[in-house]
């Protein structure tokens, strides 16, 4: 695994610790609902799921010819992880009236998740190919000899 897969499965687990502890607030203080609830689903699902499933798919889908993407990895996760943290500031300010800055750190996050879901889709583009494609883009692994083989006849 790379240093930036292992980063967005770590991070993962943080949205997710994240996630949970936002959801007790929010059974201890129902009031809060309008307010932490739409942060609280987009913890589970952008912060969560889909930083699992962005390392997960650079981790784990076909890499044609050993390709490695370190490069658009570590966008994708600098844009994902940024976008989450403007969102968790900007979304529960914003919808407690707050101000402009408020609303522009909950427009930004919104524009650099979608920068996010772009480059991973580049990157991903580059994976998806048939069978025939990764054996045709696959390193010899070296000539193997077996023994001759003899039979009785």
């Amino acid at each position: 695994m790379s240093r930036w897969q292992v980063a967005f499965l770590r991070c993962a687990l943080v949205w997710l610790l994240a996630n949970g502890a936002l959801g007790i607030v929010v059974a201890i203080r129902p009031g809060l609902t309008g307010l932490l609830a739409p942060t609280h689903a987009h913890l589970g699902t952008i912060g969560f799921f889909l930083s699992m499933v962005m390392g997960v798919a650079f981790w784990m889908l076909p890499r044609p010819g050993g390709l490695r993407q370190p490069r658009l990895e570590a966008i994708t996760f600098v844009l994902l992880q940024a976008g989450m943290v403007t969102r968790v500031v900007g979304e529960p300010w914003w919808r407690a009236g707050g101000s402009d800055l408020a609303h522009a750190l909950f427009s930004a996050s919104g524009g650099l998740v979608f920068g996010a879901v772009v480059t991973f889709a580049l990157a991903m583009r580059q994976r998806i190919v048939t069978l025939d494609t990764l054996r045709s883009a696959a390193k010899p692994r070296g000539a193997r000899t077996r023994p001759p083989r003899h039979t009785d006849e």
